[in-house]
């Protein structure tokens, strides 16, 4: 089974055929102008196969979000709170750990920090005699990436998790995407953890519940498309304009041929990417907010936000 250079476990699956594997389940449900698909793998070997970890993938393909359109972003941050709820179920003894994965310095890259910076963190509330009944403990941080750091993302998190013993961690990060349609309208949420910079071709270690030892939640959209998936797509569609059918090994010969190695991997993002990033990490803000907060109103919330 070949791979495809994608973050989504759904284009994963459907670059696999799209047709049964053992040890794959996959669902799909409509709610109102959101299409829901739910990716659960729990064979070591389909896992493998797909090129993901087991565990839920969740993805939710709006297209009115890259429309920009208000009730669409109230919808889809209203779905991932409950989802996110179902997933993390905070309470009053420890903290949750937000973690904003990525680059705040390079616009594609920098989802994970902004939605960090909308997070409501109230952790240190209590210390300073300000506890509410309606307000989780949460905190967060944005630690930057490794080449401004020097320091491996899961270092960071492994020290925090030993000082802070948190409930879980939520990691935000910006994805990669097959499909150019589903960037900035198509949110994954997984319980499989995350690897960091995988959206931009930056493999870190992982951050995952057995790498840290609690439960890890990963966040993200896709930002990104890689220029040879775009390359190979023009290609296949030239070549059936003249009715014919190219094979994996032509596609991969054109590939080579475009893309060398002496220039490496390269990433496309569309030109309005500052608004996608914006609204993105405004939407997932507000869903984390919902569901780490659920006592608060949304126009709490949005209050505290902004």
């Amino acid at each position: 089974m070949k791979q495809i250079r994608t973050d989504l476990a759904m284009e994963s699956f459907d670059g696999s055929g799209g047709e049964s594997l053992p040890g794959v389940q996959v669902s799909h449900w409509d709610v109102a102008d959101v299409r829901m698909t739910e990716v659960l793998i729990t064979d070591p070997d389909a896992a493998q196969g797909l090129g993901k970890a087991c565990g839920a993938y969740l993805t939710m393909e709006c297209g009115l979000l890259r429309e920009r359109a208000p009730e669409a972003r109230l919808a889809v941050a209203a779905l991932l709170g409950e989802e996110l709820g179902r997933m993390i179920q905070p309470d009053d003894s420890a903290p949750v750990l937000v973690v904003g994965l990525g680059n705040r310095f390079i616009t594609p890259d920098s989802l994970g920090p902004r939605a960090v910076d909308r997070t409501l963190v109230t952790r240190h509330m209590a210390e300073c005699g300000f506890a509410s009944a309606n307000l989780r403990s949460v905190c967060a941080i944005a630690p930057g990436v490794l080449g401004i750091t020097g320091i491996e993302t899961t270092e960071m998190v492994e020290s925090l998790v030993e000082k802070l013993r948190p409930r879980a961690i939520l990691c935000v990060d910006s994805l990669a995407a097959r499909d150019s349609a589903r960037i900035g309208s198509t949110i994954q949420l997984s319980d499989a953890g995350i690897q960091p910079g995988a959206g931009v071709g930056n493999h870190r270690r992982p951050l995952t519940k057995d790498s840290l030892g609690v439960d890890v939640v990963a966040v993200g959209m896709p930002t990104v498309i890689y220029a040879a998936t775009l390359a190979r797509d023009a290609f296949a569609v030239l070549a059936a304009r003249d009715g014919s059918t190219p094979s994996e090994d032509a596609l991969d010969g054109m590939e080579r041929e475009l893309f060398g190695q002496e220039i490496g991997e390269m990433i496309v993002t569309p030109r309005e990417i500052d608004a996608i990033v914006e609204d993105a990490s405004a939407v997932i803000a507000s869903g984390i907010n919902r569901a780490l907060h659920p006592s608060l109103s949304d126009a709490e919330i949005s209050a505290m936000m902004n």
